[in-house]
C-alpha cells in the first residue's frame, strides 16, 4: 500500500518543478498562459491534447518547445489529403538476409516517439485521421495483424484550423473524444504581441531548457491520480456533464432543444483529472470548484455539437456551457 503521509510534500515538490517548466516554456512562447497551462494539464492526466486555432499563432512553437522542457522524444507529421495511415503508423518491407532468404520487416512510422505533433489533423482524410484512433486510446498500433507498442509516455498534441477553412475535415465525434481538453488559440494581445515581436526578431532568441525526463513525467502523472478530490467537486462534475446531455431528466434548461448530443462518462473522467491538474499548477493540495467551472469549456466544447436551429440562430456553446458549469457549482456549493 502506498504511503500517503507525504503526498502534501510530493505535491508541493511536483509544483515547484512544473513552475520551472513554465518558466521555460514561457521564454519560447510569450503570453497565452492559458494555452501553456491546458497543454500542461492534458500532459500530467496522460491525455492528448486538441489546439485550434488559425495559422501563426505559435501552435508549432509550442508543441517543439513542450518537447524540449518536457524530456520527449518528439515527431512532427504534417496532415495533408494525399496522407497515407502507412504514413504515419508505419509498414512492412520484404527484406533479403544474406542467405538469400526473405523475411518482412516492420520499419516503424513517426507515430513511434513519446510526443507526436499531428499538424493541421483536418487536412488529413477520415481515413487517415481515423489511423490515429488505436494508437490514442490503447497506446499501440496494429499493422499487417501484428500488435507494436508504443514508447511510454505517449502523447498526441493536434493542430487543427476552424473548420470554416477551405480543405478541412471534421473530425468523427469518436476521435474528439479521445481529446482530453480542446485549446483554443487565439490573437494575442497588443503588448503581448510586441514583446513576441521583439523577442523573435533579433539576432538570438531565447532557448527553452530540459526541467522534466519521461521518467518523471510518468511519476508526475501517477502522483496527480492520487491527489484527493473532495465530495463537493466529485459531485458538481457529475451534475455538469448530466446536465449537458439533452433528453436527460437532469438536462439544463439551455441544453434542451438547442444541443444535438452531450458528453459521455468519458468527460466526468477527463474533468476529474483536469482539476486535479489545474490545482496543481497553481500550487494547491486539492481541487476546488473554480476549478470544476475553468475546465468546463475545455473539457466539453469538443464533446457536444450544437443542434440545427441553435446554430441557425448563432447560440455560443460556451456560453451553454458556462450557464450550466455555475448552475453545478453553485449547487454543489450550497449542499
Amino acid at each position: 500500500m502506498t504511503d500517503a503521509s507525504d503526498l502534501p510534500q510530493q505535491i508541493e515538490a511536483l509544483g515547484e518543478k512544473l513552475a520551472q517548466a513554465r518558466a521555460s516554456i514561457n521564454r519560447r512562447f510569450i503570453g497565452q498562459e492559458t494555452v501553456v497551462d491546458l497543454t500542461l494539464s492534458a500532459m500530467l492526466c496522460g491525455g492528448h491534447g486538441l489546439l485550434i486555432g488559425l495559422p501563426g499563432l505559435g501552435k508549432t512553437r509550442l508543441v517543439d518547445t513542450l518537447s524540449t522542457v518536457m524530456g520527449l522524444h518528439g515527431n512532427r507529421v504534417q496532415f495533408t489529403p494525399d496522407l497515407m495511415p502507412a504514413d504515419i503508423l508505419g509498414s512492412e518491407v520484404l527484406d533479403v538476409n544474406e542467405d538469400g532468404k526473405r523475411a518482412f520487416r516492420f520499419i516503424e512510422g513517426p507515430i513511434f516517439c513519446q510526443l507526436l505533433m499531428a499538424d493541421e489533423i483536418n487536412r488529413a482524410s477520415p481515413r487517415t485521421q481515423a489511423a490515429l484512433l488505436q494508437a490514442m486510446q490503447e497506446r499501440e498500433v496494429t499493422v499487417a495483424g501484428h500488435h507494436h507498442k508504443l514508447a511510454a509516455p505517449f502523447h498526441v498534441l493536434a493542430t487543427q484550423n476552424p473548420l470554416e477553412q477551405e480543405g478541412t475535415y471534421p473530425l468523427p465525434e469518436a476521435q474528439l473524444d479521445r481529446f482530453l481538453v480542446q485549446i483554443d488559440v487565439n490573437y494575442p494581445d497588443r503588448d503581448t504581441e510586441r514583446d513576441i515581436l521583439i523577442a523573435t526578431t533579433g539576432a538570438a532568441e531565447d532557448t527553452a531548457h530540459e526541467v522534466f525526463t519521461a521518467a518523471e513525467l510518468i511519476d508526475a502523472q501517477a502522483l496527480l491520480r492520487r491527489m484527493p478530490v473532495g465530495e463537493r467537486v466529485v459531485d458538481a462534475i457529475l451534475d455538469l456533464v448530466r446536465a449537458c446531455r439533452p433528453g436527460e431528466p437532469e438536462a439544463h434548461e439551455a441544453v434542451q432543444g438547442m444541443v444535438a448530443w452531450g458528453p459521455g462518462p468519458r468527460a466526468a473522467q477527463a474533468l476529474m483529472l483536469t482539476v486535479r491538474a489545474r490545482a496543481l499548477l497553481q500550487g494547491r493540495l486539492a481541487p476546488s470548484l473554480d476549478d470544476v467551472a475553468a475546465m468546463a469549456r475545455p473539457v466539453l466544447s469538443h464533446r457536444m455539437a450544437l443542434g440545427f436551429a441553435a446554430r441557425a440562430q448563432g447560440v455560443d456553446l460556451g456560453e451553454i456551457i458556462d450557464r450550466v458549469a455555475a448552475q453545478a457549482t453553485d449547487m454543489a456549493a450550497a449542499a
